[in-house]
């Protein structure tokens, strides 16, 4: 293999490295921009879901919790999208790099060829093909000269194919640049407004606590008074599930009220259920997470703590509830300060949904992944619509964000 071919050959292996890097940055920037367009929309239901609430009194507390869930989402989106802008200037960057190196192996490519062209010209004019053959001492020696003329050939329609292809590559490459340098500007362009948007909540936020600050052990009172009312109706949703368990065990000729006694019918939903830990739908098609599972102080009064054994979610009134799973309802119940409950079994798994204003299923009824249970009534708290999601295995709570898709 000649010199000139090694380069080449060096020159490939290169790009073909540069390629792959690129590729990377691409596939990483497009999941950043599905993160992105993902919080765009979180902040669009958020809105919503405030507009819709405008009208009806709100509390300072959520008012202020309206703003903090508002404030998270506009950081996240601030912080992924200057993730995207910077790995953007990466791309411009690689691609910089490969026009320059592109159009110096252009260039040297197009000198190569010149020589060559004019190489062949000189040889054609000392001598003819012809007479190069005829000249030959030997039928060998003419055979490796005819096979040489046609190697310089190719290898000339080589160089011109090369030449060729580069060219494009570098307008395709040079029109990369252009909208890689758009697609920042108009990130950057939109980064501007909401930052802007960001500093009016926080400043709205700010005084908005500071009015609280004034009343804190108030506030912190009523905290505390309403989660002594969720803890009563965690226990009463506790009972309810250990007497159902014990119920249908009694069916099986078993007496604990702890675990399901499975048949193997149960044992194989139940395993399905497992193998799609991550992968559930949502109880509800749109919504905001209010309150997040475990315990951790109030967004506002810090001071406070916050137990909660499921999720909360904001939607919107008259929401459709939908199953997480193929399951049985096995309970139904009217909760005092809770409206509407309705128990789920996937097996050994039990997905609970609170706060129900109707329900379109009775107790027995077969139900299908994302089949309609009822409609999400308004919380007692807050005037707003809301549901209560939890899961159980058996009588052990579940963190319902490890199990529902993207939660």
């Amino acid at each position: 293999m000649n010199q000139l071919s090694l380069k080449y050959l060096a020159c490939i292996f290169l790009f073909i490295g540069i390629s792959f890097h690129s590729f990377s940055q691409t596939k990483e920037r497009q999941k950043l921009e599905k993160q992105r367009l993902a919080l765009r929309q979180e902040i669009k239901e958020i809105n919503s879901l405030i507009s819709n609430n405008k009208q009806k009194q709100r509390s300072v507390l959520t008012q202020v919790e309206d703003l903090d869930k508002r404030i998270r989402a506009t950081e996240n989106l601030i912080r992924v999208t200057n993730q995207e802008a910077n790995l953007l200037t990466k791309e411009i960057n690689t691609n910089l790099n490969k026009i320059d190196k592109l159009r110096k192996d252009l260039e040297k490519l197009k000198e190569d060829y010149a020589k060559m062209i004019k190489k062949s010209y000189k040889s054609k004019s000392q001598q003819s093909r012809i007479m190069f053959l005829f000249s030959s001492e030997t039928f060998l020696q003419a055979y490796k000269r005819l096979q040489y003329m046609q190697q310089y050939t190719e290898y000339r329609k080589e160089q011109g194919i090369q030449i060729k292809a580069q060219t494009e590559e570098l307008q395709q490459l040079n029109q990369e640049l252009v909208e890689q340098k758009k697609a920042k500007e108009n990130l950057l362009a939109e980064n501007r407004v909401t930052q802007s948007k960001l500093l009016e909540d926080k400043k709205q936020q700010e005084e908005l606590v500071a009015s609280i600050k004034k009343k804190t052990n108030v506030f912190e009172s009523q905290i505390k008074e309403k989660q002594q009312e969720i803890t009563k109706i965690d226990k009463e949703i506790d009972r309810l599930i250990r007497e159902a368990i014990a119920a249908e065990n009694k069916k099986q000729g078993s007496t604990s009220s702890n675990k399901f006694k499975l048949t193997p019918e149960a044992k194989e939903l139940a395993a399905n259920f497992t193998s799609n830990k991550g992968k559930l739908p949502w109880p509800v098609k749109s919504g905001v997470i209010a309150m997040r599972f475990g315990e951790h102080p109030h967004p506002v009064v810090k001071t406070a703590k916050i137990q909660s054994n499921g999720v909360r979610i904001e939607t919107n009134e008259n929401e459709p509830v939908r199953s997480v799973f193929n399951g049985t309802v096995f309970q139904i119940q009217v909760i005092k300060g809770s409206n509407k409950l309705v128990l789920v079994r996937h097996g050994d798994y039990i997905s609970v949904y609170r706060n129900l204003s109707s329900i379109n299923v009775e107790v027995g009824d077969q139900l299908t992944t994302n089949q309609v249970i009822g409609k999400v009534g308004k919380s007692t708290a807050t005037g707003r619509p809301t549901l209560y999601f939890s899961l159980f295995r058996n009588t052990n709570l579940l963190n319902p964000e490890l199990w529902i898709y993207k939660m």
